[in-house]
């Protein structure tokens, strides 16, 4: 009595369907635009969207847009890096925080747009040597995370059409 009460109640496991189109098979993921000075970044982005798209779901990613059911293209809005703890002696930064803004878009090959948002925000931080003889950058390692983060968030909101 009770499985038959709730097998009607309107619950069900999430994350379970795919809402893109059925016949899409290749995703052709372009190189991203850049409007900043961080010059490795975008290539960071797409690189993180290919692996994710590829470890995540069942679709292939393809170099030509041509060979491709749909493409996803971005670009790297802004990048922010300020500090955020201070050595109280020396007066040099030991923690700073980078934020990136990109956008995103799921294009099919008739020209629908599937996904977009213009505006994405992604935060991390890191923290920086006080003495200036141990410093080692590690803003880029940062930037790597915040791709993997990034491409992490999308890919899933493309799949949950959220």
């Amino acid at each position: 009595m009770a499985a038959l009460a709730l097998s009607g109640c309107g619950y069900h496991v999430g994350s379970q369907g795919n809402l893109l189109p059925k016949d899409l098979r290749t995703i052709a993921v372009l190189p991203w635009g850049n409007g900043t000075t961080q010059y490795k970044l975008p290539a960071y982005m797409s690189e993180a969207i290919s692996r994710e798209i590829l470890s995540r779901t069942r679709y292939n990613v393809v170099a030509d847009p041509a060979k491709a059911d749909a493409t996803i293209s971005g670009g790297v809005v802004n990048v922010f890096n300020s500090a955020t703890i201070y050595d109280p002696v020396s007066g040099r930064s030991t923690g700073a925080q980078l934020m990136v803004q990109v956008q995103v878009k799921l294009v099919d090959k008739a020209g629908k747009v599937l996904f977009s948002r213009p505006n994405l925000e992604f935060r991390d931080r890191y923290e920086m040597a006080v003495d200036p003889r141990q410093y080692i950058d590690e803003s880029q390692a940062t930037l790597e995370r915040i791709s993997r983060d990034m491409a992490r968030t999308v890919v899933s909101a493309i799949l949950e059409s959220f």
